[in-house]
């Protein structure tokens, strides 16, 4: 049975953890607010990391019932433990490792586990100030403003089969996705979307959600502001009470 996600049903929030920043307590932490708050999905990994997800992910599914999704930044960052494994395309780019040469690598060691692949389509958006991703990746991003072609990098992901597509100011962003760009795109998919980068409030969260965001992604916020994620699952919360689904 493949890996299923209920984002067509109901707005989602999910909290990314880099395995660098998960040592001591605070996983523990975490999970105590994301628990508390009603954290729907953890994603591990992350572009820099250079400490093993296994461990983290380990630990995540010890301390919490919680689904945890694998988020590889990289070849390192391959395990079978995880609820289910986001396969990232970076469709924004134009580097063939990153739309398929990794994919081939890494094909042996997900093969008996390919239930829990869920192919997403990942596009880096330029949202002011350079971002780990665009560093290491060696791509540049789509600017902002250029809805057009953001619309139809989406749309060609779509069409090559990916089931969802990712919308991603990166680590270090200066602001999120813009809102308009965000409802461009979901105005012409028929998949998920997913946003991430940026996304430091509670009013940042419910502009992602209102432009057609079905899944946010919560980072670097969190280290800064735990209660971020209550914040977060709150506007969740009411956008799923008015039965808001795009």
């Amino acid at each position: 049975m493949k890996a299923e996600i209920p984002w067509k049903k109901r707005k989602l929030v999910a909290q990314l953890i880099d395995p660098d920043r998960a040592g001591g307590d605070s996983l523990a932490t975490a999970v105590m607010y994301a628990e508390r708050a009603g954290l729907d999905l953890f994603l591990t990994g992350g572009s820099l990391t250079s400490v093993p997800v296994e461990g983290v992910t380990a630990r995540l599914k010890q301390l919490t019932s919680i689904p945890v999704v694998l988020f590889p930044g990289n070849l390192t960052q391959l395990t079978t433990m995880a609820d289910a494994i986001f396969l990232l395309s970076l469709i924004s780019g134009r580097n063939p490792e990153l739309l398929i040469g990794n994919h081939v690598i890494a094909a042996p060691i997900l093969k008996d586990v390919r239930e829990k692949v869920i192919p997403v389509g990942y596009m880096l958006i330029d949202c002011g100030g350079g971002t780990s991703v665009e560093y290491m990746s060696q791509t540049s991003p789509i600017p902002s403003g250029k809805n057009d072609i953001a619309v139809a990098t989406a749309v060609a992901g779509e069409m090559l089969g990916m089931r969802a597509i990712y919308l991603e100011g990166g680590s270090g962003a200066g602001r999120p996705v813009d809102p308009s760009m965000i409802r461009a795109v979901r105005d012409q998919l028929t998949i998920p979307l997913i946003v991430g980068g940026g996304l430091d409030s509670a009013s940042k969260v419910e502009e992602a959600f209102t432009a057609g965001a079905d899944m946010v992604v919560i980072g670097n916020g969190c280290e800064q502001n735990p209660d971020l994620i209550t914040g977060a699952c709150r506007v969740r919360d009411r956008f799923n009470s008015h039965s808001v689904t795009i």
